[in-house]
């Protein structure tokens, strides 16, 4: 008859499992409200989101080639990538562990004891000896039915954890990155600077010689020498600060590619760094191709499973465990038949009385939902932001670069109008002061717009998530 009623615990049990079911709500991403998807800037229109192009390094796009060999030493060396990549395999194993529970355990125990019984323990038989062994050796098998699907959502919850951090790691090597390049951009800049700086030095020391020996031939005062001298100096100054600011760049970028900066040198060079093309269909891409996006999304699958753990929480926890071994009390043949024992049989265990741990524990998995729905909404609109933040500096930088060549043009050839007519004696030097100060402002300035595309050109492409696909975080399964 006992045996009758295991078979039918058996059959019972494996009916509930059959029939399992998950109490986590259908989980669906977070609505964004975009407005239609609707651009303010008509030059970039809307497409349709794809992830099947593949876009490569981006980095290659400024064409330079010393850029292009830093960008590759970040995947090889960068500590924080390897501190990000370390995280990703600590989420995985820990989804291991959570699948782990949904199959059988099994333990096997060894005990060989010598043991002194009180003479006064209670019923103790008149026979039984002070001092015996007692030895067992024995296998435990258990098994929980998963059958409100709290396992279930806690793996679901664990592996969408474990993609949010493989996409953190790819939100990390797009951050390495683009900040390399960001700072490869400053040093560049730097350079130019300096070339521009020199080649005032050489104006200048040339318009200063000129003066002196119009000074020492009676037809220049002491003011236009003092004057000269005075611009040819301030200029000369600023070449020391200029070598500071390209140090600081060049130790950065060492420290990004994981190098030590005392042994790290990058050559100085100008001119190699083009603004490059953006597709008009970026701004549909957006949305699957930048990671902390993802991973805010996966955050928020993670926490709408926990949902479900929570729930099954209030519902009987069913297991199923069996045992066999053998035990005697240290005499020979421990093995035999005579000494085996087993059992076998199901077992539920349901909490009557928390006092409101578990309605706590449900209010606090929905607020966490609440919180990490929120937080992938404000990434997108963040997101979307800083593309048309740095779409319209590209659009409106482009135009000013125009203008500012020409106001470039214009100032070179109206310093050296005013240099031939001082030399001839036309102007005094304080035209050619304001003249030469004015070229100087604009090659600036020129240089500045350029170096602000080539930075709204990186930002841009951080801000669309740069060369990642979310087909890579998405395939992840944390086996």
């Amino acid at each position: 008859m006992r045996a009758e009623s295991v078979i039918a615990c058996l059959c019972l049990s494996g009916t509930l499992v059959l029939s399992g079911c998950s109490l986590a709500p259908v989980y669906q991403v977070p609505p964004v409200n975009l407005a239609g998807d609707k651009w303010d800037d008509s030059l970039w229109q809307p497409a349709h989101p794809t992830d099947d192009q593949s876009h490569g390094n981006w980095w290659l796009l400024f064409n330079d080639p010393v850029l292009n060999a830093l960008e590759d030493q970040i995947d090889q060396s960068s500590p924080a990538l390897y501190a990000a990549l370390a995280r990703y395999d600590a989420a995985s194993a820990y989804v291991r562990q959570l699948q782990a529970a949904q199959g059988p355990t099994l333990d096997g125990a060894v005990s060989l004891t010598n043991n002194r019984q009180s003479k006064n323990r209670p019923l103790r038989g008149a026979n039984q000896p002070d001092v015996y062994d007692a030895d067992t050796a024995g296998l435990n098998a258990g098994y929980l039915f998963d059958i409100w699907g709290q396992v279930r959502n806690q793996v679901a919850s664990g592996l969408a954890g474990a993609q949010a951090s493989r996409a953190d790691m790819e939100t990390v090597r797009l951050s390495l990155h683009a900040l390399l390049a960001d700072n490869y951009v400053s040093l560049r800049s730097v350079d130019e600077q300096i070339r521009i700086v020199g080649d005032a030095v050489s104006t200048y020391t040339l318009a200063l010689e000129l003066t002196t020996r119009r000074h020492d031939g009676g037809v220049a005062s002491g003011i236009d020498v003092a004057r000269a001298q005075t611009q040819l100096s301030s200029v000369r100054a600023e070449t020391a600060g200029l070598l500071g600011q390209r140090a600081l760049y060049a130790h950065a970028i060492a420290s990004l590619i994981g190098q030590p900066p005392m042994a790290f040198h990058i050559p100085a060079s100008i001119g190699n760094l083009v603004v490059p093309a953006i597709p008009q269909t970026l701004p549909s891409e957006l949305l699957l191709r930048r990671p902390d996006i993802a991973a805010a999304e996966r955050r928020a699958a993670a926490a709408n499973a926990q949902i479900g753990v929570a729930r099954a929480a209030y519902y009987p926890n069913l297991t199923l465990g069996i045992g066999y071994g053998v035990q005697n009390t240290g005499s020979a043949g421990l093995f035999s038949a005579p000494n085996t024992f087993w059992s076998l049989g199901p077992a539920a265990l349901l909490n009557l009385f928390d006092s409101g741990k578990h309605d706590a524990q449900l209010v606090q998995a929905r607020a966490t939902l609440e919180e990490a729905s929120a937080e992938y909404r404000s990434k997108v609109l963040t997101a979307f932001q800083q593309v048309e933040d740095n779409l319209a500096l590209l659009k409106y930088n482009q135009q000013g670069a125009l203008d500012q060549q020409q106001a470039l043009q214009s100032a070179e050839s109206t310093m050296n109008l005013a240099l031939n007519r001082y030399r001839e004696g036309a102007v005094n030097y304080l035209e050619v002061v304001t003249a030469q100060e004015a070229a100087l402002t604009a090659a600036r300035r020129a240089l500045e717009i350029h170096t602000q595309q080539l930075r709204s050109s990186v930002d841009l492409i951080r801000a669309i998530g740069g060369g990642w696909r979310y087909s890579t975080m998405k395939g992840n399964n944390a086996n």
